[in-house]
């Protein structure tokens, strides 16, 4: 029996002679590159739709660039991650990058990096890390990175994209002392090198000591572990001076702190105010209603994919860009008389 032959391979030149246009036009187009009129993109696309053109990353490194960025998160537990991850996708929409996602939860982080350095991957974007500022610099000397949720101090080799996560603690203390509430206690992430989790302490101990507030501030730091985290909020509730407002670092420790206050017998928030960080999706739902910090995870994300391709395209000089928070109240901490 004949051996059935390999479907051959479409290329650029294929393209270019389907569109009837030079292989420079379409290598532009594949490049982005400036001064391409919509009418050529449009062309051009519509013969890549047509043949089923996929680049050949390969080939593409031998010339110098595969257009794949590589993204590692910590894990995906958190929903927060996937706003990240819908801003960075929006941003390389409209260019030829593509994003191949890693889980450092599956693996290490170090180890990840490595590997999509051997892939040739143009750069990185690496999303709440806890590597040491030095670790970091050593990677974007290798490779043009950007970090997400990762305080840097100045550095030639990174650009850094963040919330300003002191002004989120000030935020959520200074909603809660004036909704009544005094006994404020955060509850924390147990993580080393974790510079946005500390300026949220500090932002909520400064805005403590600023209420008059010194004698009452407690920090109690756990893992992500979904079983400490109960355990925790068990042990503030059960207390005998439990504290009448608790300020979790992420949404999905606050909805955690509700479930274990709400099968104690408590109510939310006459009891006890929950607050969290990231206004993920489900704060919004009417059994949560719950008050968050808006960082706009989108927005990081977007800003973070627009910085590396910058740095990928050329640019040396190192940029940090900050948004500024906002806290959204809802149910879960707004005394009856402020709902009303």
């Amino acid at each position: 029996m004949a051996r059935q032959s390999r479907q051959k391979r479409v290329t650029i030149l294929d393209v270019a002679k389907d569109a009837k246009v030079s292989f420079a036009a379409v290598s532009k187009v594949l490049r982005n590159a400036y001064g391409v009129s919509d009418a050529l993109r449009e062309k051009v696309n519509i013969s890549i739709k047509k043949l089923g053109y996929t680049p050949n990353t390969a080939a593409r490194a031998m010339r110098g660039r595969t257009f794949v960025v590589g993204v590692i998160f910590p894990d995906m537990r958190n929903p927060f991650f996937a706003d990240i991850l819908a801003g960075i996708s929006s941003a390389l929409e409209r260019t030829q990058y593509e994003s191949v996602q890693g889980i450092a939860r599956h693996s290490t982080e170090p180890s990840l990096v490595q590997s999509m350095i051997d892939m040739q991957m143009d750069g990185l974007i690496l999303v709440g890390t806890t590597a040491t500022s030095k670790a970091l610099s050593a990677v974007g000397q290798k490779k043009p990175t950007a970090v997400i949720g990762h305080h840097l101090p100045d550095t030639k080799s990174v650009d850094t994209v963040n919330n300003d996560d002191e002004i989120s603690g000030r935020l959520v203390v200074r909603h809660l002392v004036e909704q009544g509430y005094r006994k404020i206690v955060m509850l924390s992430l147990d993580t080393e090198n974790g510079t946005v989790i500390e300026r949220r302490e500090a932002g909520y101990r400064s805005e403590m000591e600023g209420a008059g507030l010194e004698g009452a501030i407690k920090v109690v730091r756990v893992s992500q572990s979904l079983r400490e985290i109960q355990v925790a909020a068990k042990a503030l509730i059960s207390r005998q001076d439990r504290p009448d407002a608790i300020f979790c670092w992420t949404d999905f420790v606050a909805l955690e702190v509700i479930s274990v206050a709400q099968a104690s017998g408590l109510n939310i928030p006459d009891d006890i105010a929950v607050v969290g960080h990231d206004n993920t999706i489900y704060c919004d739902f009417h059994q949560n209603s719950l008050t968050s910090v808006d960082q706009s995870g989108e927005q990081l994300g977007l800003q973070a994919a627009r910085l590396l391709i910058e740095r990928i395209e050329g640019r040396s000089k190192c940029e940090h860009f900050l948004v500024h928070p906002r806290l959204v109240a809802r149910r879960s901490s707004l005394r009856a008389e402020s709902v009303a």
